[in-house]
């Protein structure tokens, strides 16, 4: 369990709309309903999901776009910045390092969490490459770009946004965690959130199942009582 866990204020940054759903909807619940700021940055539209070929790619994006917004407002969150990018062609660039260094100046997060930069072998769906690129520009971002008053500066010089030192990172979708977060008393929040995305799922009850599944799994292997549920990360110190 995270010890001594002061972070106020929280910015996750993940790829597509529902990443955060999957990742850490239950630890948002949990943080909002203890008072705490938590924002998202939502790097792309997720046009490119679903299975719907008789809607067009914007009609696709501005859904998922409303989808988003709904599921953050279940767990606490009405914060959220969308970058636009396309779906299914995220790099690690200067343009997306700056994008998300100017959402970490705006916001001052004490904490980023965002996904692995490293592929899961045993856990490959959350391994899109999507998924790895926005966690490694995310990195970036946080150490040095949003800390560096000489990176990016049209940050600085255009746009006035002074450096932030993020205190930590944590990460999602990793194949060994070290911090865990009880979202127990979360969890149906976490499904709510979650169902919010109908577009992108049409078998909600199998769904529902394995994610209370790998929540019961997070707390058995790291201590917690039976019938208790968990989010697992890794955490990086990074102030």
């Amino acid at each position: 369990m995270a010890e001594n866990d002061t972070a106020q204020r929280i910015l996750v940054v993940v790829a597509h709309p529902d990443d955060c759903d999957f990742g850490c909807a239950g630890s948002t619940a949990r943080w909002t309903s203890e008072g705490r700021e938590v924002s998202y940055c939502i790097v792309t539209d997720g046009d490119a999901g679903g299975s719907d070929r008789s809607a067009t790619r914007a009609e696709v994006a501005q859904l998922r776009r409303r989808e988003q917004t709904a599921a953050a407002a279940v767990v606490g969150v009405s914060d959220i910045a969308f970058l636009g990018y396309p779906d299914g062609k995220v790099q690690v660039s200067i343009e997306l390092r700056r994008d998300i260094s100017r959402v970490i100046r705006q916001r001052k997060p004490e904490r980023v969490v965002t996904q692995s930069p490293e592929r899961n072998y045993g856990r490959i769906f959350g391994s899109h490459p999507d998924h790895l690129a926005a966690g490694e520009a995310a990195l970036c971002a946080v150490y040095p770009d949003a800390r560096n008053p000489f990176a990016h500066m049209e940050l600085l010089d255009v746009e006035g946004l002074e450096p932030h030192t993020v205190e930590e990172v944590y990460l999602t979708a990793m194949a060994q965690g070290d911090t865990i977060v009880d979202i127990t008393d979360t969890v149906d929040r976490k499904l709510e959130a979650l169902r919010c995305h109908a577009s992108q799922y049409d078998d909600w009850d199998a769904l529902a199942e394995r994610i209370r599944g790998w929540a019961r799994l997070n707390a058995e292997q790291n201590g917690l009582a039976e019938g208790r549920s968990a989010e697992s990360f890794l955490r990086v110190p990074t102030g």
